[in-house]
């Protein structure tokens, strides 16, 4: 079974707006709520790519009960611990036309808290975990939960040779380096500001994450947006796929799609070339609707690969 884990999930409600000022009543253009979390994001893409998986994470209050309903109606499994302080976290995407550019402005809620007794509750799952199943760690962690959670789960699936994929960034990355994470996948911005470096041409990046495959990943999947990605596996092969052309609608989940798509691609070829352009697809696809890619564009773009 494929695993995602989402600290800090949450209903994400969608709002276009035709002129957004601060300070003024703003009406809608169209409106939707969605569940949200880079975690949940890649098991809806998972799942929309017919691969069968079961999110983890932690849910509160009324909104935990929506979000799970929501998950379920994707045809995703559920594992959500459900604590007892808080309630799941909304937040708020207002997206309005500026020009010839949509602008996007975020509110993200702080979400519940999270005792020790639901940390344990998560590691205790982890721990049931078999070397035939595989997790995938994607954003940050909670204020109110020690950053180490990363750690911790990570140190268990490697003990347990569960491969894994963390999709985050600086502190949370570099720590869990140690533990050979099967897959990262920072973008060059990402990238950048955890190796504190600059970033100027295609071989600067190749390089930046030829040094994350030292310090202990696997593979890096490092995505450039509209100019594609580039993979550097474990055989230190590079690969380079351009992304296809198309209008950009919304960002919001594009790189969990890449994720997704990628992990999707290489179960069912284990070729690395396939998977990149599998990730690639799959991440445009979402940047170009404005809801999380589905198996159909996602194919419709591969072919244009």
């Amino acid at each position: 079974m494929i695993y995602t884990i989402t600290f800090n999930p949450a209903l994400d409600y969608l709002v276009q707006a035709e002129n957004f000022e601060t300070g003024k009543i703003n009406r809608t253009k169209a409106e939707k709520i969605l569940p949200g979390g880079k975690g949940l994001n890649v098991s809806i893409v998972l799942k929309n790519l017919e691969i069968d998986n079961t999110a983890l994470g932690f849910i509160a209050g009324f909104t935990g009960e929506e979000l799970k309903q929501q998950i379920e109606k994707f045809g995703v499994k559920t594992e959500f611990i459900k604590v007892q302080n808080g309630i799941t976290r909304i937040n708020v995407k207002i997206s309005t036309t500026k020009g010839q550019k949509i602008e996007e402005t975020a509110i993200n809620g702080n979400g519940p808290f999270i005792e020790q007794k639901d940390i344990e509750e998560l590691l205790k799952k982890v721990q049931n975990m078999s070397t035939n199943d595989f997790v995938i760690l994607a954003g940050n962690v909670p204020k109110n939960i020690d950053s180490s959670i990363y750690e911790k789960i990570c140190e268990i699936l490697s003990k347990r040779k569960i491969p894994f994929i963390v999709d985050s960034t600086q502190e949370l990355l570099v720590n869990i380096l140690k533990y050979n994470p099967f897959l990262i996948k920072p973008n060059k911005e990402e990238i950048a500001e955890t190796l504190k470096c600059k970033l100027d041409t295609r071989d600067d990046i190749i390089n930046a994450a030829r040094e994350l495959k030292t310090m202990g990943a696997q593979n890096v999947l490092v995505s450039l947006g509209a100019d594609g990605a580039i993979l550097i596996t474990s055989e230190d092969k590079v690969y380079i796929s351009t992304a296809p052309k198309g209008q950009v609608l919304n960002t919001v989940g594009a790189g969990d799609s890449m994720v997704a798509g990628f992990l999707a691609g290489f179960y069912k070829t284990q070729d690395y070339l396939y998977a990149l352009k599998m990730g690639v697809a799959a991440g445009s696809a979402s940047t170009f609707s404005t809801k999380l890619a589905t198996k159909e564009e996602v194919d419709l773009l591969f072919k244009k690969l």
